[in-house]
């Protein structure tokens, strides 16, 4: 009788928490989602034994694969692949994508002269068309937002921990680098002896 009326009371309210839940606008909430989510993780890795911070061990193959691909990115170009082809044509469509094109315009344009396309052949071959004022300030703005580009870059240099420090910070290592291949094959003397301790004093 006790047990019955257990349940019947959890029961109801069970249903009052339904009923008085406040109605998402699109399913499930994502905050719930994921709530109730870890709590299901939580309760297989619980019953395997595991720690919260082992959760990835659930995770399938195929999961794991996907999840890493997504972390991983393209390397950049190093060395000689600067200048791939298949480089420079990412470049190429990196820098066209911000483009408009007019089909309209170039429509006109090939209507107008019969030799749009030319070959090497034809007369008019290196007469340059018409070209638009303001798609020649297209251009230039492109232009000039490729060198500030360009300017705010600054390629990482790699650091060499063998190398003795010889700096104060890097402006100062910066000259001494510039000093060194000045006048590194003068002072080499010098400064092996300096370090050895052998340098004779005037």
């Amino acid at each position: 009788m006790n047990e019955a009326r257990k349940a019947n009371q959890t029961a109801m309210v069970a249903e009052k928490k339904k009923m008085e839940a406040p109605a998402e606008s699109r399913g499930i909430s994502k905050q719930k989602w994921l709530e109730e989510r870890k709590k299901k993780v939580g309760k297989i890795l619980d019953a395997n034994g595991l720690d919260m911070s082992k959760a990835y061990m659930l995770d399938t193959q195929d999961a794991a694969e996907s999840k890493y691909k997504k972390w991983e990115k393209d390397p950049a170009p190093y060395g000689w692949d600067v200048f791939n082809p298949k480089t420079l044509y990412n470049a190429y469509k990196k820098r066209t994508k911000n483009i408009d094109v007019d089909l309209d315009e170039y429509n006109k344009l090939k209507e107008a002269d019969p030799e749009f396309y030319r070959e090497a052949s034809s007369l008019q071959y290196g007469k340059a068309p018409k070209v638009s004022e303001d798609r020649i300030e297209k251009m230039v703005k492109e232009l000039n937002n490729r060198e500030e580009k360009r300017k705010s870059f600054s390629r990482r240099r790699k650091f060499h921990e063998e190398k003795d420090i010889d700096s104060i910070n890097d402006r100062n290592e910066h000259f001494n680098k510039k000093i060194e291949r000045a006048f590194g094959k003068y002072t080499l003397e010098i400064k092996n002896n300096l370090e050895r301790g052998t340098a004779l004093p005037d």
